[in-house]
């Protein structure tokens, strides 16, 4: 293996020097305002977390339940996405190194082989991406009507990125077979385009490959820092996000250590209410209850909104959504996210988040929205990557019930009816069994 160290290999190492620090800067902001949260402690059964972001995160177990064929493709794209950079490390240590396809004297028939499956793979997420392309633009699939504006876009650049990025690379082994000595003229895809650059001089073939060369590894560096801003930051986030899962049943209701240390002490009968606290034990800051804004979620909430795919699988399996209601799914975590982005500006402009007369509730999202859901959970069942919009809905709804007492009208029936009755119908217990008579 030859190293030929130059010019190149210093704007390459320039290139990937700033693509590293640009990434690094804003996913630091990102894991800023995801810690903007409240902590919570989802580290208990590590076994079970690391199995299930084994099966659902990498494996993409979720994807091909429901949405068969979207699944099918996705996972093909996916495929292409994890395998095909194992030909972008090699790419990366050409472009440092000053070699040329350092790999191939080490694995010899073994990276032919690879090649032809890469080539292969790239083709399929060709399709692939042809595909998502038309059932989003041309088809104009229900779920993702509901898409305007960036995230409408967002959605098609992905897809026009990664057409890009697979199309350069089959030109690259295009070009190079056509270059004499190189011996990849075998090569199942690059054999079948090289007609293309056929009959053109060494030269001119050596500043094709070149070109098509940068081009790909630049277009991954960028691509790399429009995860950020994308919902295909997704990628990166599904991991953390899969092993943070909530892991109790999905209906089990999440206490406020706070309300239920009230409950326990009225229900002890030996408890002084009015004792001071024991010697060392800090005194417990007043806290809102429920949610208003963002910042008084918990950090896996957080992560779950800049997890979000924006697939809309939750929507279209959100009974309410289907008979009509206002609510969507994933439009909670949107909002969730663009709430957070805007209370991150703040934060990056004073130093600290002040008050801005705004807030997720109202403002993001309507109290007609969140009194829609069943907590039938059907969202976080239907996500591929686990998010659990129902968590941010019911901490909406405690806010509104336990700070503001604005409960929807039928459910504060049914609390008065409770409380008076012990039932939840409008008539004392000692008429209960009065329709036996009838």
């Amino acid at each position: 293996m030859e190293l030929h160290f130059g010019i190149q290999n210093i704007l390459f190492l320039v290139a990937l020097g700033l693509a590293a620090y640009f990434f690094a800067k804003n996913f630091g902001k990102v894991w800023r305002n995801i810690n903007l949260g409240k902590a919570v402690l989802r580290n208990d059964r590590p076994n079970e977390r690391w199995a299930l972001m084994t099966r659902v995160a990498l494996g993409q177990s979720k994807m091909v339940k429901r949405k068969v064929v979207a699944g099918f493709f996705h996972v093909i794209v996916y495929a292409g996405f994890l395998l095909i950079n194992i030909e972008v490390a090699e790419i990366l240590l050409d472009g440092i190194l000053g070699s040329h396809r350092m790999f191939r004297p080490f694995l010899g028939p073994v990276y032919d082989a690879a090649i032809h499956f890469f080539e292969i793979l790239a083709v399929m997420v060709i399709i692939a991406c042809l595909i998502f392309l038309w059932r989003r633009n041309v088809q104009k699939v229900d779920r993702f009507k509901e898409l305007k504006g960036w995230a409408k876009r967002d959605g098609n650049n992905i897809l026009y990125i990664e057409l890009v990025l697979m199309t350069a690379l089959l030109l690259l082994g295009a070009a190079e077979a056509n270059i004499e000595g190189n011996g990849v003229d075998g090569w199942i895809v690059s054999s079948q385009l090289a007609p293309i650059f056929s009959g053109m001089d060494q030269g001119t073939l050596h500043a094709i490959e070149r070109f098509a060369w940068w081009f790909h590894i630049l277009g991954i560096l960028a691509f790399l820092n429009y995860l950020p801003y994308s919902k295909h930051f997704h990628i990166i986030m599904a991991f953390p996000n899969v092993w943070h899962s909530k892991l109790e049943p999905a209906g089990q209701f999440t206490n406020m250590e706070s309300v239920k240390k009230e409950v326990e002490l009225m229900m002890d009968p030996n408890a002084d209410p009015f004792a001071a606290p024991a010697e060392g034990d800090a005194a417990e800051e007043p806290s809102r209850f429920g949610a208003k804004d963002v910042l008084d979620l918990h950090r896996v909430q957080l992560m779950n909104a800049y997890s979000c795919t924006e697939c809309g699988r939750c929507t279209s399996s959100c009974p309410a959504n289907q008979t009509g209601k206002k609510l969507s799914p994933r439009k909670i975590m949107m909002d969730t996210r663009d709430r957070l982005e805007e209370v991150s500006a703040i934060v990056d402009a004073k130093g600290k988040f002040e008050e801005d007369g705004k807030s997720l509730l109202d403002d993001y999202i309507s109290r007609e929205e969140i009194w829609a859901c069943t907590t039938c959970n059907a969202c976080a069942e239907a996500c591929p990557v686990n998010i659990d919009p129902m968590s941010i809905i019911v901490e909406m709804r405690r806010y509104l019930v336990m700070e503001e007492s604005a409960a929807n009208p039928a459910l504060n029936t049914m609390m008065t009816n409770i409380e008076n009755n012990a039932a939840p119908w409008a008539y004392a217990q000692a008429d209960r069994a009065n329709w036996i008579n009838e």
